[in-house]
């Protein structure tokens, strides 16, 4: 029976993205190949304008009858082959002070230049609307000896250089739909990618399932080493007593039993204490002593209970207890982890700070430490790179805020207090 994905699900919110995201891309790409060629076509438009404009202008035919009384006559013919040769709009030779001796349209001739006559002889290109319509268009002085004698104006209209990118839509279209179906299959791929790791989950459970992993992880590892401190104990205090040392045994098992006492003490002392938390700073307390790290924990019995569910709050608050430890591991004695958990100032919110004496945080990853899949320790179990990316998740999603602070390395963490 096959698997349908539900709308909901976390693999259709990545097709959804992916696809989006190319759809986008696309879009913009196909703009920006179109407006490239448009300026091309512009930029080609200018440069035959100026062409054309500059080698009439400085044809002797045209210098020697610009001014004769049969201009029009002489001229008119050879603007039109110019006109026919280059598929130019216009070619308009005109007297010195602008009086047309040439026009597309017969009747324009006689009449004034509509458009810009430089004060001395010089080529101009402009854009200017003349009796055709909007236009790019050059003109150029026609001079006899140094004389000015005329003008020459060239010029294409807008509307034939947007004429010229009508045989380029097809290959932008071309591009546009290549990439567009790359980009489907992409989304496609990433969501059978997706769904073969999550089924239908939708984002939000996953997300839940990853925190109760990383909760049991890291409250079993606790554990793990709570039980085998215990058991180390208890072997050694059992061979005492079977050589006879009882007081050495009796002090064994008393340090023990104050050692956990304290953490304890501690921990039921605050009025609205979370076991499940309580449990997690008992068996990382064990695991630092495992590692060869000082521990210490603050906690203050008016600290208020977290609005976190316990696996959440195990999951968030263990992660910065194991990303401090391995600092702390890493570095130079003496090695210590410190963790306080108290109220915050002026208000009723929690607030978690766990310290450690590690190297520190380096400027250049201090943004990135909070992606997910990033990572400084070694690829592998130990380097999973998931542990501050989901402390943050958890954090945000329940309306509080995290921090890290240096000197020593703190992460600060604020969360709102449980409502009665």
């Amino acid at each position: 029976m096959s698997m349908r994905t539900s709308p909901g699900s976390a693999a259709s919110r990545v097709f959804l993205v992916v696809a989006g995201s190319v759809a986008l891309l696309v879009t913009v790409l196909s703009v920006v190949l179109v407006l490239d060629a448009q300026r091309s076509e512009r930029s080609e438009a200018e440069e035959v304008t100026r062409a054309v404009a500059t080698s009439l202008a400085a044809l002797p035919e045209v210098a020697g009858a610009v001014g004769g009384p049969d201009a029009s006559q002489r001229l008119q013919p050879v603007a039109a082959d110019v006109m026919e040769v280059t598929a130019l709009d216009f070619v308009t030779i005109m007297t010195p002070d602008g009086v047309r001796v040439t026009h597309r349209s017969p009747s324009e001739i006689g009449r004034q230049y509509l458009g810009t006559i430089p004060e001395a002889p010089a080529v101009l290109t402009e854009e200017f609307t003349g009796t055709l319509g909007p236009s790019v268009r050059t003109i150029a002085p026609v001079q006899d000896d140094g004389r000015l004698v005329g003008w020459v104006s060239v010029g294409v209209t807008l509307g034939s250089i947007s004429s010229q990118l009508l045989p380029r839509l097809p290959f932008v279209v071309s591009i546009a739909l290549a990439l567009l179906g790359a980009g489907v299959v992409g989304a496609l791929l990433a969501r059978r990618t997706t769904r073969r790791v999550a089924g239908d989950l939708p984002a939000g459970s996953i997300r839940d399932a990853v925190a109760s992993y990383e909760s049991v992880r890291t409250l079993g590892e606790a554990l793990r080493a709570q039980t085998h401190e215990h058991g180390n104990r208890m072997h050694t205090a059992v061979s005492l007593l079977e050589l006879g040392r009882t007081a050495e045994a009796i002090e064994i098992l008393t340090e023990t039993s104050r050692q956990s006492q304290a953490l304890v003490d501690q921990v039921a002392a605050r009025r609205d204490g979370d076991p499940t938390v309580g449990a997690l700073l008992l068996g990382k307390a064990a695991q630092a002593r495992e590692r060869g790290i000082q521990w210490s924990a603050e906690i203050d019995p008016a600290a208020p209970r977290s609005s976190l569910p316990p696996m959440d709050a195990v999951s968030a608050i263990g992660n910065m207890i194991d990303n401090a430890m391995d600092a702390a591991a890493s570095g130079e004695t003496p090695r210590w982890v410190r963790v306080v958990f108290a109220r915050m100032p002026g208000s009723p919110a929690l607030r978690v700070e766990v310290s450690d004496s590690g190297a520190g945080i380096a400027d250049d990853i201090r943004d990135r430490i909070w992606e997910h899949g990033f990572s400084t320790k070694p690829a592998g179990t130990e380097g999973r790179g998931v542990g501050l990316a989901l402390v943050r998740s958890i954090v945000t999603d329940a309306g509080g805020t995290v921090d890290v602070r240096q000197d020593p390395t703190t992460f600060v963490v604020t969360l709102p207090a449980r409502h009665p």
